[in-house]
């Protein structure tokens, strides 16, 4: 992890796909790495909450949750030192045993070569199953 922002698209580009690499298998250590000590997450619906402390429980809770994660992140783009990128998993539930399947984006807030904000919306399905929004 270098100690500055991706100044580049390239850079950013590269970025995004080593988080990418991290979550397949689930290396805890190196995730908590690339964030500040201080960092702010907002994920999904989930309160808002801060610290590294924090932030391992919930990968730590969705590691155990989610067999076989396979993931894909595209960068969407770069500005300053904000980073967007969309993505799109699949999982098997570990407690229901159910085919599941998620995409989202992220908005990463960057200081120091680290995600100091983590903010991602999305939304999760059974694989095969319509929408909850009936669209599909």
């Amino acid at each position: 992890m270098a100690d500055r922002n991706p100044r580049t698209v390239e850079e950013a580009r590269a970025f995004v796909a080593h988080v990418e690499s991290l979550f397949m298998p689930w290396d805890i250590p190196a995730l908590l790495a690339g964030f500040t000590d201080d960092c702010i997450v907002r994920f999904g619906d989930l309160p808002e909450f801060r610290g590294k402390a924090a932030l391992e429980k919930l990968f730590r809770g969705r590691s155990e949750r989610q067999r076989d994660y396979r993931l894909r992140k595209e960068l969407r783009a770069l500005m300053g030192e904000v980073i967007a990128n969309y993505w799109e998993g699949e999982w098997e539930d570990r407690m229901t045993g159910a085919k599941m399947i998620g995409r989202g984006v992220e908005i990463w807030v960057m200081r120091d070569g680290r995600i100091a904000v983590w903010e991602a919306a999305f939304n999760t399905n059974r694989a095969g199953k319509p929408s909850a929004m009936g669209l599909v």
